[in-house]
Order: structure tokens, then C-alpha cells, then sequence
């Protein structure tokens, strides 16, 4: 899978949140100061060549929508993350944001709550 800008990433959050659309939808959900109808345009089409999205011909106007799932992104980029910058090691990639984020007693128990629960499947 091809890394995606930032342009492109944010157009496939809309993409994801709406489930499909035109580019004047796309356009219409990106906040101000909006780019140009044709850079949204442009920037469907390079996602396109990438595969992330796929359209429908109707009339003279495509109606694209996300070829590429949300968590399937989730999970190559989460991957890169870890593998990048924590040398595969969930465990420093936990303890990196508990730190950073100085995370709340709730918080923590949540995290600690949903390990037990995933240490209990197995």
C-alpha cells in the first residue's frame, strides 16, 4: 500500500465519513480555507491511481467512494508507526503515549480494562 499525503488522507476521512460522494460534497465538508474545486478533483483522481478510491459514472459526474477501508488504513499505518519509530514494540508505543499524554486514572483503567479483556481471549 502507497502512503498517503496529508491532502490525500484528509480527502479519505471524508470519503470514509460520508460513504460516497461527489468532489462539490467533498468540497463541501473540507473546512475553510477550502482548496480549489480542481485540486480536490486532482487529488480524487491520484487516489484513484492508487486504488484507495473507486467512482460511478453518472451522467457527466463521478460519484466516488472509498475502495481502501478506514481500518485497513488504521492498521497499515499503525504498523509503519511501530515498526518505524518503536522498533515493533507495542509496549513502547503504550508506554510513549501514557507518558506523553499524561493519560487519567480513567483513561489508564480503560487501556488496562481492554488488555485484560484481549489477555483473557487467549
Amino acid at each position: 500500500m502507497k502512503e498517503l499525503t496529508k491532502a490525500e488522507e484528509q480527502i479519505m476521512q471524508i470519503l470514509w465519513n460520508i460513504g460516497s460522494g461527489f468532489v462539490r460534497d467533498v468540497l463541501d465538508q473540507m473546512e475553510e480555507p477550502k482548496p480549489a474545486y480542481n485540486t480536490v478533483s486532482t487529488i480524487i483522481r491520484i487516489l484513484e491511481s492508487k486504488g484507495c478510491v473507486g467512482y460511478t459514472a453518472e451522467g457527466k459526474s463521478h460519484r466516488y467512494y472509498p475502495l481502501l477501508s478506514r481500518e485497513d488504513y488504521l492498521k497499515h499505518t499503525t504498523g509503519g508507526l511501530l515498526r518505524n519509530y518503536f522498533n515493533n514494540s507495542l509496549a513502547g508505543f503504550v508506554s510513549f503515549f501514557a507518558k506523553e499524554e499524561k493519560l487519567e486514572t480513567k483513561e489508564l483503567d480503560k487501556i488496562l480494562e481492554i488488555l485484560q479483556k484481549e489477555r483473557d481471549k487467549k
